[in-house]
């Protein structure tokens, strides 16, 4: 059984950092694409990064680039996302998400329970 479980979120000021971390199991891990997405109260799921399975391919959202940075370790089972300079606008729960092929951003497999991200200005 696949489970992707996410850890990290909490309250910060505004101009403040948090990192969350992704920790996965029941998968080849190596062999996904990784990315996060974040859902605000009342608004659709969006799209924040993804990580191809070999670290090469990189790709964010142009409302993160600049602040978040994604990055995977393949002998932790693990994804993170290191968010810098966070604003009251980054608040939302972030999921992770696991693709086996194609790109994470348009047809992830799995996905994990979220993780709640408050930023207060």
């Amino acid at each position: 059984q696949v489970q992707l479980v996410e850890s990290g979120g909490g309250l910060v000021q505004a101009g403040g950092s948090l990192r969350l971390s992704c920790a996965a199991s029941g998968l080849t891990f190596s062999w996904y694409g990784m990315g996060w997405f974040r859902q605000a109260p009342g608004k659709e799921r969006e799209f924040v990064a993804q990580i191809s399975w070999s670290d090469e391919s990189l790709y964010y959202a142009d409302y993160v680039k600049g602040r978040y940075t994604i990055s995977r370790d393949n002998a932790k089972n693990t994804v993170y996302l290191q968010m810098n300079s966070l604003k009251s606008e980054d608040t939302a729960v972030y999921y992770c998400a696991a693709a086996r092929f194609g790109s994470v951003s348009i047809a992830p497999n799995y996905w994990g329970q979220g993780t709640q991200v408050t930023v207060s200005s």
